[in-house]
């Protein structure tokens, strides 16, 4: 088979690592990639953002499969654009994307069919806004309602901070567009956790927890990230807290995206809240998350592509997966100042060093190919190193032993990806 993946971060460095081990795999194309995809791909310059252009070069290449790395193009309709073409892919359509394109269109389908979430309002100027917030106890949580990178979501802790938030999303349009609307929510107390399962329409497979680490400092101080760090699986969701996570959370939001004619195909992500009253849903993300891929890759025993072809033909009720036992964990090295203002094009060395050790995979996240067989910066997050282990313990201290090998002084990470594990063990 001929596959195209879309995208350029690490989870796209994961994802075409699993693919290019796939027997069904004869040719793989990444677009656009990055230095590190470059070895398990040939990447073409065609930016994610450009939906013609990457629909006339699977068109072009006989593409049987196009598996969609980020949100940003399901949202705008790449999917749909794919299909009406006759092109096999993987990821929802433009209607379906709206679980994670639309914060607010989520909050409503979760209280029409009764999905466990936060009490929230749907502002949609800053009067009625600050109106909701000074009617509200805090903590409140207030999220722009349209994508923004992962980082449209600030948690206020007084009236003051929630107002000054107010005005930043919608009067001075810090998130541009996605900030127009407001979804407004009440603070859950618990221990977040990512849960993934493939949907093909009607039939669920699901995947693994993992738990990520948003925060840009250690102990999770600083601003909000993209991700600075994940381990699978995640101990707070237990074999019982899954089956209800499913039952409570997952099953109900597939038959209700079927019942509203928006049928939903590919990777669910749950973003969820274990509380003292069980699963609450906090968001879903429409494609694999970014580092938690990296981690469910390495621990994913069975030939990915299957798995992505029985979603795109809804036959997941013929599949099974299976998972190694280990554990795993990846720390995100950045770029200082991420997630704030960076430089690039910064030199980065000993990336081979570190990804010869046992049971460590370095997946490149922003990286491009410099003079001389360099490797330079390209971004905010540049690499992930990513290990494997008996325990979340034992791959953290294998992580840390390869990012001590990376020589580049421009970077930075997190020392305490898994704290809440490790302080369990000590």
């Amino acid at each position: 088979m001929k596959i195209l993946v879309v995208g350029s971060g690490g989870r796209e460095h994961a994802l075409c690592w699993k693919i290019a081990a796939s027997p069904l795999c004869d040719k793989l194309y990444c677009a656009p990639g990055n230095a590190g995809i470059a070895h398990e791909a040939e990447c073409v310059p065609i930016e994610a953002s450009d939906l013609a252009g990457l629909c006339a070069f699977a068109e072009d290449k006989a593409i049987d499969l196009v598996l969609v790395g980020p949100e940003a193009p399901l949202v705008a309709g790449l999917a749909d654009l794919l299909t009406e073409q006759g092109t096999k892919v993987f990821g929802p359509s433009r209607a379906a994307a709206m679980l994670e394109g639309s914060k607010g269109f989520l909050k409503d389908l979760c209280a029409k069919y009764d999905i466990p979430t936060a009490e929230y309002g749907r502002l949609a100027d800053p009067t009625s806004a600050k109106s909701f917030v000074r009617e509200s106890d805090m903590p409140l949580v207030i999220k722009a309602d349209g994508l923004a990178a992962g980082k449209g979501v600030v948690i206020a802790n007084t009236l003051a901070e929630a107002e000054a938030t107010i005005d930043e999303m919608m009067v001075e349009k810090t998130f541009g567009a996605a900030g127009t609307s407001l979804v407004i929510e009440e603070f859950l107390e618990g221990e977040e956790v990512s849960f993934f399962a493939l949907v093909d329409g009607k039939n669920i497979l699901p995947l693994a927890s993992a738990q990520d680490h948003k925060r840009a400092g250690e102990g999770e101080t600083g601003p909000n990230t993209g991700g600075m760090g994940a381990y699978s699986p995640a101990p707070a969701l237990t074999p019982k807290m899954q089956a209800r996570v499913m039952k409570e959370i997952i099953e109900p939001t597939v038959r209700a995206m079927a019942d509203e004619g928006q049928p939903y195909r590919g990777v669910l992500y749950a973003g969820l809240m274990i509380t003292e009253d069980g699963p609450m849903l906090i968001e879903y993300n429409v494609r694999f998350g970014d580092p938690e891929c990296q981690v469910l890759c390495m621990r994913l025993k069975s030939d990915l592509l299957p798995a992505l072809l029985a979603t795109c033909d809804g036959v997941l009720d013929t599949l099974d997966l299976r998972w190694h036992d280990d554990a795993a964990l990846s720390v995100v090295m950045a770029a200082q100042g991420y997630p704030g203002a960076y430089r690039e094009g910064t030199e980065i060395h000993g990336v081979e060093k570190a990804a010869a050790l046992d049971d460590v995979e370095v997946f490149h996240a922003g990286t491009k190919a410099g003079p001389g067989g360099t490797l330079l910066s390209a971004g905010g997050r540049v690499l992930n190193v990513t290990a494997s282990g008996r325990t979340i313990v034992e791959a953290k201290a294998r992580a840390y032993a390869a990012v001590d090998l990376i020589d580049w002084p421009e970077g930075f990470c997190r020392r305490d990806i898994a704290w809440r594990v490790s302080s369990q063990h000590n």
